[in-house]
C-alpha cells in the first residue's frame, strides 16, 4: 500500500482551492450574500434607493480587488468596510446649504397693490358693467358680484340656465371690448 505524498506546491494549491471553494466567482458571492449585504447598506442610509446605490458602489470596489483578497471567508467584512467607507465619503462630500445666523431672513413678498390703482380699476369695471343692457347687467351682478351659480341666477331671474350662460358670455365679451378696461388686460 502506498501513501500519498504531498509536496509543498500541491499543498498550496489545495489550500487555495479550499479558500476559494465557497465562492468560486464574484457572481456567485453576490448572489449568495447580496440580500444580507443590502440589509447592511439599508442600515447605513435612510433611503432604500440610496442603499442600493451604496451596495453597488461597494461591490464594484470589491470586484476590482477580488483577485487581491486572499481570504475569501472574510469577504463580508471586506464589503461591509467598503460600505462604511463609501458612506462616510458620501457624508463628508455632501453640500451644506444651511447656515446658522442671528436673524431669520425676510420673506420675499410681492409688493402690495396700490390702493389708488385698485380703486380706479374697481370704478372702471363698475362703469363698464353699468353700460351693459339691464338683463345682462343683472346676470353679471348675480353671477360675479353676488357669487350665485348659473342655476341660482336662472332661478332668481326666472329664465333657463342656457339663457344665463349665453347672456353672461355676451356680457363678458362686451366687457373685454370696453376701451376703458383695455389697460387692465
Amino acid at each position: 500500500m502506498t501513501t500519498p505524498v504531498c509536496t509543498g506546491a500541491s499543498r498550496a494549491a489545495s489550500a487555495t482551492a479550499a479558500a476559494h471553494a465557497p465562492y468560486a466567482s464574484f457572481t456567485s458571492y453576490v448572489r449568495a450574500r447580496g440580500p444580507v449585504l443590502l440589509r447592511t447598506a439599508r442600515s447605513l442610509t435612510a433611503n432604500p434607493c440610496d442603499a442600493e446605490d451604496l451596495l453597488q458602489t461597494a461591490l464594484a470596489k470589491t470586484y476590482v480587488a477580488w483577485e487581491r483578497i486572499e481570504d475569501h471567508r472574510a469577504l463580508d467584512g471586506y464589503v461591509r468596510r467598503a460600505l462604511l467607507n463609501t458612506r462616510t465619503s458620501q457624508w463628508r462630500k455632501r453640500k451644506v446649504d444651511e447656515f446658522a445666523c442671528e436673524e431669520l431672513p425676510e420673506r420675499e413678498t410681492a409688493p402690495a397693490p396700490d390702493p389708488a390703482e385698485q380703486q380706479a380699476l374697481h370704478d372702471a369695471m363698475w362703469r363698464a358693467v353699468l353700460k351693459l343692457p339691464d338683463r345682462q347687467r343683472a346676470m353679471v351682478v348675480l353671477r360675479y358680484y353676488e357669487d350665485l351659480s348659473e342655476a341660482q341666477t336662472a332661478e332668481v331671474l326666472g329664465v333657463s340656465i342656457g339663457t344665463v350662460k349665453s347672456a353672461v358670455s355676451r356680457a363678458l365679451g362686451k366687457l373685454r371690448e370696453d376701451p376703458e378696461l383695455t389697460p387692465v388686460r
